[in-house]
């Protein structure tokens, strides 16, 4: 192993420890009962026996696949979600199911400090739990650490109610899982070596890229024109270690995501124009539509009130340069 993994290797292991530890017991600001990943539905489970009945209508049409559910006019008010809605199964249940990340700093990462997971998608996951219940009790938030892999069938078999996890939206996903409006706009790019000679992914010919198990991420390097050897793993910082013990040459996914491994590993370097777009949305149950325009209307209030802005000048100002304005909202209906 090269000295200078050691350190970063040691952080690295510790989050994955932390991170595995709380996917077992599905907690991040409590534990609870329920539906564990993978589970049964139980007497608690996140989205009740009624709701679980509910037959899925079909996707829709995917012209254009950030498209979304437009939101209500007016949102209700806190604590007062209307009868038979989502919202008020929510509501009822006393706290916010979501499915995170545990280990992409930036956005959703396991703080050893006080073992809470934080970042950009747990802030904005926390303005939806606000808006449900009228309050920043942590009681209101249950965040669950999955995989990549994990994000769609936590959804669908309803051990979630929401996943927020640097979620690219596509047509092919859009047919599994409804997603909110884009509120984060990623750009794929490639991480190396300081001493390495390649530019971008044009330069990996024959090298072995790292990414997670059913990203985007993986697929874009497997159709690269270069030819790269993609390297699948279940999450960034095993990419991170594969990288840093010099089993893979690169890392290549979404440049928020590249800059936290970065801020890692001082022997790392972003390359490359961006070649992928990937735009962030909220994945949220096709079953429930009216949650889908529920949350919408919190993203657009956010882009408005400048909350937006804010946990972005939190959290991703001082890797990625000064907040941008934030991603338009585009609606299908």
């Amino acid at each position: 192993m090269k000295p200078r993994a050691i350190t970063a290797i040691v952080a690295a292991c510790l989050l994955v420890l932390l991170g595995a530890l709380l996917g077992a017991c599905t907690t991040s600001t409590r534990t609870t009962s329920g539906t564990a990943p993978g589970g049964a539905v139980g007497a608690e489970g996140v989205a009740g026996v009624a709701a679980q009945a509910t037959p899925a209508p079909a996707a829709a049409s995917c012209a254009n696949a950030v498209a979304s559910l437009r939101p209500p006019a007016t949102l209700p008010a806190p604590g007062q979600m209307p009868a038979g809605t989502y919202m008020r199964t929510i509501q009822d249940r006393g706290r916010l199911v979501a499915g995170v990340s545990s280990d992409t700093l930036l956005f959703g990462f396991l703080n050893p400090l006080d073992g809470q997971i934080e970042g950009f998608d747990i802030d904005v996951l926390h303005q939806i739990a606000q808006a449900i219940f009228g309050d920043t009790n942590p009681s209101r938030f249950e965040f669950r650490a999955i995989t990549t892999a994990e994000r769609i069938p936590r959804l669908q078999d309803g051990s979630v109610d929401i996943v927020g996890r640097t979620f690219t939206i596509t047509c092919d996903r859009r047919t599994q899982v409804d997603f909110s409006t884009v509120y984060f706009a990623a750009n794929q790019r490639v991480l190396v070596r300081k001493d390495s000679p390649a530019k971008g992914i044009q330069d990996l010919g024959g090298k072995k890229v790292c990414a997670t198990t059913g990203s985007t991420s993986i697929q874009n390097i497997a159709q690269a024109a270069s030819k790269p050897i993609p390297v699948a793993v279940a999450d960034f910082t095993d990419c991170l270690v594969a990288f840093q013990n010099g089993e893979v040459d690169a890392i290549s996914t979404d440049d928020a995501i590249l800059a936290g491994l970065k801020a890692q590993d001082p022997y790392a370097l972003i390359v490359g124009n961006g070649f992928s777009p990937q735009p962030y949305g909220l994945g949220i149950g096709l079953n429930h539509p009216e949650f889908t325009r529920f949350v919408n209307g919190v993203l657009d209030r956010m882009r408005a009130d400048g909350t937006w802005t804010a946990l972005y000048n939190r959290w991703l100002a001082p890797s990625l340069g000064p907040a941008p304005a934030p991603p338009p909202a585009a609606y299908r209906d």
